[in-house]
Order: C-alpha cells, then structure tokens, then sequence
C-alpha cells in the first residue's frame, strides 16, 4: 500500500511540475539557468514580523551579514562605528542601491524597518532583539545611527534584518499588507511570480549592488510533505533539498547527485506550555520527563545517528558549558521523581495524582516526519515509564492551549540569539509561557556584557538554571541533510546551518549550474 501511495504522489507531481513548465516561470534560453528547491509553503514573505524564511536572504539584505563562518560582515552598510560612552552605533550606507522597483534605498528605509519591528502593535516575534534601541537617527540618506538604553552585544548579529522599503510600507498593516505576497527587497533575486501553494519564483537582480547572481532563475517549488520531495529530488524535478536522513541516504554514492550532511545548531524538544494549567499543577513532574528519555536511541533510530543528544540550546556555540545536568536516560530516577511527588502506580500502568492521570499530549506541526517520529519514540518511552503520553498533528499550533509540543530552536550566531527571546519573560518567541527570575537575570547579563569571561559566566548559569526548572525536555540536534544536483557549485558544505536547516543560500550570488 505504501509502495503504491508513493507511486500516485511520484506521477502526481510529475504531472505537474511538466504543467509548470509549460506555463509558468521565465522562458528559458539554451544558456539561462534555473535552479528548481524543494521548498516548504509560504502564505507571505514578511522578514519583519516572522523570524524563518529561507527565501528571505535572496530578496531582501540587512545592513550586515554573516559569511560562511557565521561572522558579521558589511552588507548595505559598508562600515560603521561604537560610540560606548554614549552606547551608539553610526551605520554608513553603500551609495546607489536601489529596490527592486528603481526607486532608491536610503537610511530612511532603515529607520522605518525597526521602528516597525520596535512597534508592539504589530506583534513582531523579532521585537526583542530591538528592545534595548532608544533612539534611531537619520543622520543623512546613507548615515543612520542607534542609541541604545543598554549594551546588546549581538546587535550587530541582528542587524542582519532585511530591511524593508519605506515608500511601499508606510501605512500599511504589517502583518497583512499586500506587499507581503508581492515583496521588494536590495537582494540579488526578485520576485517573478507567485502560484499559490505551488512555487514562488525569482529571477537575478542584474542591478544588484554585490554583483549580478550567476544562476538566473530560482523556483521556490513547494513540496511541504518530506517523502515526496525525495521522490521529486530522484524523478528529476528538483535540484536541491532539504531531506530525511533516511530519503537523503537514498542519494549517496548515487552519479550525478551531491549529498551535504551539514552540521547545525538546529535543535528538537519537548515544550511544556506553562499556559495550560496541567502544568500549573504537574510543573514539578517534569524532570521525570526529562530522564525518561532514551535520547541515543532517538538520534540512532529517527536520524540514523546523524545529530548529537541534546542537553543544553547552547552547545554549538563558543559558550557552550558543559558542566550542567544532561538528564541522562534514567528510567529508575523518573519513577523515583514521580513517586517522590505522590504518584501511585494504577491497574493500567499509568502512574495518578490527586485522582488524575499524569501524562499529557505532544503536538507535532503537519508535513515533519522527522518530529513525528521523534514524537512517537518520546510518548512510547515515557508511557514505558508509567506517563500516559499521546501524539497529535493539529491543523495549526494552538500556542496557548496545547499541552505540549515537538519544537525546533537553535543559532549559529551570537548566544543572545535564540535565548533571549525564546526563554525569557514574556519576550516574542517564548511560546511556553515559561518564566523564571534567574534565567532572565543571566540572560540580561550575557547580552549586555562584552567582555567574554563575563559571558562565558552569564551562560554558564543560564543553563544550569534552565535545567533546574526545564522549559524544555531537550532530545537532539539534527544536522541538515541536502541533496543536490551535482551540476550545482559554490554550497559551502562547512557552514553551521541555523534553525530549519537554514542558511546554505549564504553565498547564493557565487553559485553556478554546469552545462
């Protein structure tokens, strides 16, 4: 059955990528280029507001970037300089970039892009990257400057943000314009066209102030659903994904495909929504959670080793502290924790309090079997342990009611990033609800000092807090496994990946296709 469901999705798609071809996109010339990834879908392309989007870095640029080592380098603007005593940063812009449209970037464009990000009213999970910012200052058309109420160490890191055009925005709903499906960034590929649900296509920005791209076409095709982007990746239909290590070990060896298993700070877990109230009253349950799981067995059998256990969000970083609770499989401890707290032991094999069955729910975003599976392993560890754990995949994620959920988190870049916003108090990427007073304490700490002793202290500490009152169960990191055609030259197989596996179009300007 399942050989004959991937037979009806392998001629399904092919159908229609031939319909594609036939009628959308660039017509292509005998010496034009396209490049067809394998992409999951877009309902907008909003930087701004929405932290993810590996199309972004293609149509939009921020006033630095990072290289393949993950460093900060000059992008629109060409140099700037620290003022520490009055804690401000002056940005000089590169002269004569224009939008994609014609009309001219300047540092009014800066201005209204974190001003936007800044405003609470439009909800941007990116705002608190930007909250230390007091004031923004337009010097002149290329000079824009920062003062900040207190140092932030990473906000050179963040000011990789695309920045956003002020003339087609302003007024506008940030989180619902039009713009949003029809973008217009500085980058090095514009939007061509939009098939919902289908693929986005770019072509080459020949104005582009870094250099023309070499490959003249890029077609975002969107396959959400892993297994068939293998079967699209092997008919031929795609030249790049992200796959499965099971779909990618498919390719190895294979002639005429590049295989890149890349490292990431790309991480999985359990969330515990301290929203839900099951958590207000079993908050002092989860360090059994913790030791229930069996994460080798995990990282061998959903990743096929390809990843490391996971025990901190920090340990692909240069301040990574070693020496904090791992929660190492303990089974035994994690019926000593339940029973220590009041559980009993039921008839069913489920361990009860107060009357109640302890186990809970984890969700799992639809189209992401390598979660899926992650999550299945997890609940049957846990019920082995006398935890009555459940998997669902929702239509959507219901942040404030769901009990529990399969997250991925992680960066490359600086410690503040992906910390700061995603464990501390009521900042725009904590989707648990979790807070506590010493994680924030050494959070602050780690991003307003920039002596690196003192950081390495500050996240020392935050993590051993964390394991003391876990927000998350951590399970692994997952290293990113792209497929490519072998046609395709310049991916940078050393880069760190982010979040998503994000990052490999880094260096997208420098790529090109053989004949």
């Amino acid at each position: 059955m399942k050989r004959m469901l991937y037979l009806l999705l392998f001629l399904t798609a092919a159908l229609f990528f031939q319909a594609c071809k036939n009628t959308s996109g660039p017509q292509e010339s005998a010496d034009q280029k396209t490049l067809i990834y394998g992409s999951g879908d877009y309902t907008r392309i909003n930087p701004a507001m929405d932290e993810h989007g590996e199309i972004n870095i293609l149509i939009f640029n921020g006033l630095t970037a990072h290289n393949g080592r993950n460093e900060v380098i000059p992008c629109l603007a060409k140099s700037w300089e620290f003022d520490e005593d009055a804690c401000t940063y002056t940005f000089h812009l590169e002269e004569h970039v224009t939008w994609h449209d014609g009309e001219a970037f300047t540092a009014e464009d800066v201005k209204f892009t974190i001003e936007a990000i800044m405003d609470p009213e439009n909800g941007s999970e990116n705002a608190p990257n930007f909250e230390d910012v007091k004031e923004i200052t337009v010097i002149d058309e290329n000079t824009v400057s920062f003062t900040l109420s207190a140092p932030n160490v990473a906000f050179l890191d963040y000011m990789t943000m695309a920045v956003l055009p002020k003339h087609l925005l302003e007024g506008e709903d940030m989180q619902e314009s039009d713009f949003f499906r029809n973008p217009v960034g500085t980058g090095p590929y514009k939007l061509e066209r939009w098939d919902a649900g289908q693929a986005v296509t770019l072509t080459k920005n020949e104005a582009y102030f870094k250099g023309e791209p070499n490959i003249d076409t890029i077609v975002f095709k969107i396959v959400p659903d892993d297994h068939a982007r293998a079967l699209q990746m092997e008919a031929g239909e795609l030249d790049l994904a992200l796959l499965t290590p099971e779909d990618a070990g498919r390719f190895a060896d294979r002639e005429g495909y590049t295989c890149y298993d890349m490292k990431t700070s790309d991480y999985r877990g359990i969330l515990f929504n301290f929203w839900n109230d099951y958590w207000v009253r079993n908050r002092d349950l989860i360090p059994a959670v913790c030791y229930a799981l069996d994460r080798e067995a995990i990282l061998q059998a959903v990743l096929l080793g390809q990843g490391a256990v996971a025990y901190s969000p920090l340990q692909r970083n240069i301040y990574n502290y070693e020496g904090i609770e791992h929660y190492d499989y303990n089974p035994e401890k994690a019926k000593e924790i339940l029973e220590a707290a009041g559980c009993i032991m039921g008839s069913d094999g489920f361990y009860t309090r107060n009357g109640e069955t302890i186990g809970f729910v984890i969700s799992v975003a639809a189209g992401d079997q390598v979660r899926a599976d992650m999550a299945q392993a997890a609940a049957q560890q846990l019920r082995e342990i006398g935890m009555d754990c459940t998997v669902e995949i929702p239509v959507q994620a219901d942040w404030g009611g769901q009990m529990a959920y399969l997250i991925g988190w992680g960066s490359p870049f600086d410690a503040d990033d992906h910390t700061y916003k995603v464990f501390g108090t009521d900042k725009g990427a904590n989707y648990s609800g979790y807070s506590n007073e010493m994680v924030d304490r050494y959070l602050t700490q780690g991003r307003q000092s920039a002596d690196p002793e003192l950081r390495a202290k500050a996240y020392a500490r935050f993590p051993e807090e964390l394991a003391k009152d876990p927000a998350f169960a951590f399970i692994c990191y997952v290293d990113a496994n792209y497929v490519a055609d072998a046609s395709i030259r310049g991916i940078s197989a050393d880069t760190v990946m982010g979040h998503h596996g994000v990052g490999i179009f880094w260096n997208i300007t420098e790529w090109t296709m053989d004949d």
